[in-house]
């Protein structure tokens, strides 16, 4: 797959595991959960009760690192049958703090390639990601990043519905934009599914709540470093 101005007017780029790390940040926070849990439930017991609790609290409190830190304190509750001591839940909330503030340090070859794509001025960048508005502005901001992109979007749910206000929002055809982003439930699926273009650039880590099956499709390509993206738009 091959795309052109005469067809693309919009590249969205999705933000977390995309633009810069995030996923294992929040791995090693629930990691270190474990240790601190290690007298009540082993790591594996943490880490199925704490994807449990997030399942059953996506409804209410959506994506996010707020929502991530009020299951990962609800979950220690539990996995201590309320016994858990103060200090360590005092610990479980600044870990949740912390991943309000690490390096959003951007990604190989994003920073490169998002300043060609900038220069080449063919086409409207923007990024369309979900979590919590002020979280993700100050990772754009912390990245250095914002000054490619004319519009940023963040949604607590990136579904069909979601993508076409994106599109109504920005005045253009589902089929006038290419979706670039690693989680294929997220990213790359409803925006097919819409009329979109997708490119797929898997991360190696991926949330438990972002896997799902994969398909082929014709108008999405899969690619292995982000610097590809660049081909894919005729960027020389």
């Amino acid at each position: 797959m091959r795309l052109t101005e005469e067809k693309i007017k919009v590249v969205a780029f999705d933000a977390d595991d995309t633009l810069w790390d995030c996923q294992s940040w929040f791995d090693e926070v629930e990691h270190r959960c474990g240790d601190l849990l290690r007298p009540w439930a082993t790591q594996e017991e943490v880490t199925q009760g704490l994807f449990a609790t997030e399942r059953a609290n996506m409804e209410l409190l959506g994506y996010g690192t707020k929502a991530f830190t009020i299951s990962l304190v609800e979950n220690a509750v539990k996995m201590t049958n309320g016994e858990i001591p103060g200090d360590i839940v005092s610990q479980l909330i600044q870990m949740g703090k912390g991943l309000l503030r690490f390096p959003t340090t951007p990604l190989p070859e994003v920073k490169s390639s998002l300043q060609r794509l900038y220069d080449d001025g063919r086409y409207r960048l923007v990024v369309f990601t979900k979590g919590e508005l002020l979280d993700q502005e100050s990772k754009l901001k912390r990245s250095g990043l914002g000054d490619y992109f004319e519009y940023m979007e963040t949604v607590s749910n990136k579904g069909k519905d979601e993508y076409v206000t994106l599109c109504n929002h920005l005045d253009i055809e589902p089929d006038e934009m290419v979706m670039v982003g690693n989680s294929f439930r997220s990213d790359i699926a409803p925006a097919l599914a819409v009329g979109c273009y997708a490119i797929h650039i898997p991360y190696h880590v991926v949330w438990e709540l972002e896997k799902s099956e994969e398909f082929p499709h014709e108008r999405l390509q899969k690619i292995s470093h982000f610097g590809e993206v660049l081909d894919i738009l005729s960027i020389k």
